[in-house]
């Protein structure tokens, strides 16, 4: 591989915040207060679970699937790039039945579209480290990464927090919309890829059995995917349950808006740690990184258990944002780094992405019944309960990446 400008790096990259722009918005966001549309309050614990699970099971199938399928595509564009192409624009038209779903069931069936478009791109695109950028650039690519992560997610927080108070939800469909495709035009120009000329025979069987990946043959890629799924575990419980906390428990009448603002100082912390820390890594080392990082984040829930006023959350948002960025820029580093086969890049970090999708599959699940029940003993008793467990969550990913042993 040859070593890239930065130029090339950046246009690469452009498109992660693309992506996340879309899920910072979405998720922590604009769901959220669209499930209060449609159930009463009592209900909404449940029925967020409902919609944020039955999306993530659709990431979790597409991602590893549509990875492996772009692994051997032979178009002449590219493998990836046109992956990226299509699910974009399906994207930026689906996203649209979200504003004019008028019940809970279409509004989940439109969200259900949402997830599948996004992950046909995200899936296809992810690889592109692997397949185009040295070994030796790797955390820096990693670092661009986590700077267009949480550049995308802070401006998204904000915008949708925003948007969302005022009932501007179509503006903002329309203006994610817009910021998926020009990102995507940027990347699909800025990148250059050598089209594959030859793939082997397609049988349904060896396709099929591709998808396991033997903790016995391949430990450190086991290691790796527990210790992320743990980590994102903590993540999505926090994130999904952020807006009902603010709003039962500290009692704020903005409680979109605020949960924007919250998103925000998340993500300026992160700014500070997500380009530096994959740089280091180069240098010093990846595992503990991801491990201090885990616990840095695990702070946040044991400070919410005290139900602090609302500067005490954005002062520890900020901290929590530190070790978030510094765990994305280096968690995908060390990924590229164990990966079990550098030919089927995107299909295995698709499978290593199920560490993301399956979190957000179980997390409202568990999360919402605990906070629906719980709340009715006593009031906010649900997120003592549930931010306790998110806690455990954090510590375990940051014990379990240790015993990765073919990385540093």
């Amino acid at each position: 591989m040859r070593t890239l400008t930065f130029r090339e790096l950046f246009l690469m990259s452009i498109f992660w915040f693309a992506l996340n722009f879309h899920w910072g918005a979405l998720l922590t966001v604009a769901i959220p207060a669209e499930v209060l549309r449609f159930v009463p309050d009592e209900y909404k614990g449940r029925a967020l679970s409902t919609v944020f699970s039955a999306g993530a099971f659709v990431a979790m199938v597409t991602l590893p699937l549509v990875g492996a399928l772009s692994d051997r595509a032979t178009f002449r564009m590219g493998r990836r790039r046109p992956f990226v192409l299509l699910g974009t624009l399906l994207n930026s038209l689906v996203l649209l039945g979200l504003a004019y779903a008028p019940s809970l069931a279409l509004f989940t069936l439109a969200y259900l579209l949402v997830q599948f478009s996004n992950n046909v791109s995200g899936a296809a695109y992810q690889g592109f480290i692997p397949d185009l950028v040295p070994k030796e650039q790797r955390g820096m690519a990693s670092g661009l990464m986590g700077l267009m992560t949480m550049l995308g997610t802070i401006i998204a927080a904000v915008l949708a927090g925003i948007l969302m108070q005022r009932g501007l939800n179509l503006v903002l469909y329309l203006t994610i919309s817009a910021v998926m495709v020009v990102c995507m035009v940027l990347t699909v120009w800025g990148v250059r890829e050598t089209p594959l000329l030859h793939a082997e025979p397609f049988h349904l069987a060896t396709f099929l059995r591709s998808f396991y990946v033997s903790p016995r043959q391949y430990p450190d890629f086991a290691w790796l995917f527990l210790s992320r799924a743990l980590v994102m575990m903590g993540f999505y419980t926090l994130l999904n349950f952020l807006q009902f906390f603010l709003k039962d428990a500290v009692r704020l009448p903005n409680f979109q808006e605020a949960t924007g603002i919250v998103s925000a100082a998340v993500i300026v912390g992160a700014m500070v740690s997500s380009l530096w820390a994959g740089w280091i890594s180069d240098r010093v080392g990846r595992r503990g990184i991801v491990s201090l990082s885990s616990l840095v984040m695990g702070l946040t829930p044991l400070v919410f258990l005290a139900r602090p006023s609302f500067q005490v959350i954005l002062l520890f948002a900020v901290v929590f944002g530190i070790g978030y960025g510094a765990f994305i820029s280096v968690d995908w580093a060390l990924a590229t780094d164990v990966l079990p086969s550098a030919a089927a890049a995107a299909k295995d970090l698709g499978i290593w992405g199920i560490a993301v999708t399956l979190p957000q599959v179980i997390a409202p699940v568990i999360g919402g019944p605990i906070v629906d029940r719980f709340n009715l003993i006593a009031p906010a008793l649900g997120y003592i309960v549930l931010f306790t467990i998110t806690t455990v969550y954090f510590a375990g990913g940051a014990v379990t990446v240790w015993r990765i042993r073919g990385a540093r």
